[in-house]
């Protein structure tokens, strides 16, 4: 059992990607980071200072936290002040061991204040491809350019066949129009025909009737 809790608790520490620590207001804490070239680390820190009347690490607005990051050369990365909870961007530029370093504003050598500092490290690949970035957009914007010329062309065309669509039933509107008005001449036509030819029948039996 002791054996599975200390396998536990190493598992923990082995996934854990955040870390707190304490120093007094002034000490400098400073870790080593070893980082290949052009990689991004972004740095988040929360500091709570100790207070004797509540017996407890609580929030200090007046409290600053100082960052300086430097390489193995010696070169300053970032030197920065933020406040008592802040981030912090570098990227480095040569490949080797970095030295990141926290300490808190308080310049008093006889401040017995005791921070408790919460510091979160992420350690990205490399730094984005600018260049490769800026094609891929390029690459993309010609895209959705033809795709947008092709779209015009499609909606050219539905507009085209909807007004032949309309040009079309205007035309059979007329026609079956036309073909109703015909329709009704013949039927006159023939009305008319028919009673002259029953009248002319009427006529020639009377005049047959006479004459017998």
């Amino acid at each position: 059992m002791l054996m599975l809790r200390l396998l536990a608790v190493f598992g923990l520490v082995a996934f854990a990607n955040a870390l707190h620590f304490y120093l007094d207001a002034n000490e400098k804490r400073c870790f080593i980071e070893e980082l290949p070239t052009d990689t991004v680390v972004e740095g988040h820190y929360r500091a709570l200072e100790w207070s004797d009347s509540s017996q407890a690490y609580v929030e200090n607005s007046e409290l600053g936290i100082l960052v300086d990051v430097a390489e193995a050369d010696g070169h300053q990365v970032v030197r920065s002040r933020g406040p008592f909870d802040g981030r912090f961007t570098f990227t480095s530029h040569e490949t080797g061991d970095h030295s990141i370093c926290l300490s808190t504003n308080y310049s008093s050598w006889f401040s017995s204040t005791h921070i408790r500092l919460y510091l979160d490290l992420t350690v990205g690949t490399t730094k984005p491809d600018l260049e490769h970035d800026r094609n891929h957009v390029t690459e993309v914007a010609n895209r959705l350019r033809d795709l947008n010329n092709k779209l015009e062309d499609i909606r050219r065309e539905q507009q085209y066949q909807r007004e032949r669509e309309a040009d079309f039933r205007n035309l059979s509107e007329t026609t079956n129009a036309r073909a109703v008005w015909y329709t009704l001449a013949q039927i006159a036509v023939l009305v008319v025909t028919c009673a002259w030819q029953l009248r002319h029948l009427k006529n020639f039996f009377e005049d047959r009737k006479r004459t017998s």
